[in-house]
């Protein structure tokens, strides 16, 4: 994007402070993951994209389960997150992963147990990249949501300037 997705100007303040807050208003608290400028607990794969983060986020969590939302989904609220944490708290050892309309996944804005971390780990640890493929062996349920515009989120100055138009 040629910037700090986080950092971009957004409702009065940035981006990334209106995810963290809706993140803390559903699951209590909110911690970021390896950003250089605000304060984050470091990434443990820096570079080595979302899977990192995600793991990082399990390493560092005392709970028993994470509650994890990309920086850049300008449309994600509380509600939904809270729906998230709900689902989760029905569950035990269990992914809840969104899927949209499209049928996608939204693997960056679900909620990860910790009693996943071993198995997450050992597919990156063997190469695995795309969070999706390291979900062999561990439990996902999935939680169909009828809007996919809780799920946009901006890579590129051209997301930002279309999201900005609307």
């Amino acid at each position: 994007m040629g910037r700090d997705k986080a950092r971009l100007p957004f409702r009065g303040a940035d981006l990334v402070s209106a995810v963290a807050s809706a993140v803390a208003l559903a699951a209590g608290s909110a911690t970021l993951i390896g950003h250089p400028v605000l304060p984050s607990v470091p990434d443990r794969y820096p570079g080595q994209g979302p899977l990192g983060g995600i793991l990082t986020a399990l390493y560092h969590s005392t709970s028993d389960c994470c509650l994890v939302v990309a920086c850049d989904m300008p449309e994600i609220d509380a509600a939904f997150l809270v729906r998230l944490v709900e689902r989760a708290s029905q569950v035990t050892g269990t992914v809840i992963l969104p899927y949209g309309p499209d049928g996608m996944p939204q693997p960056l804005c679900a909620v990860y147990p910790r009693s996943a971390l071993a198995v997450m780990d050992g597919h990156f640890a063997a190469g695995v990249r795309k969070v999706t493929d390291a979900f062999a062996g561990v439990v996902v349920e999935p939680l169909r949501v009828a809007e996919l515009s809780i799920f946009q989120n901006v890579n590129t100055p051209e997301d930002w300037a279309a999201y900005g138009t609307k």
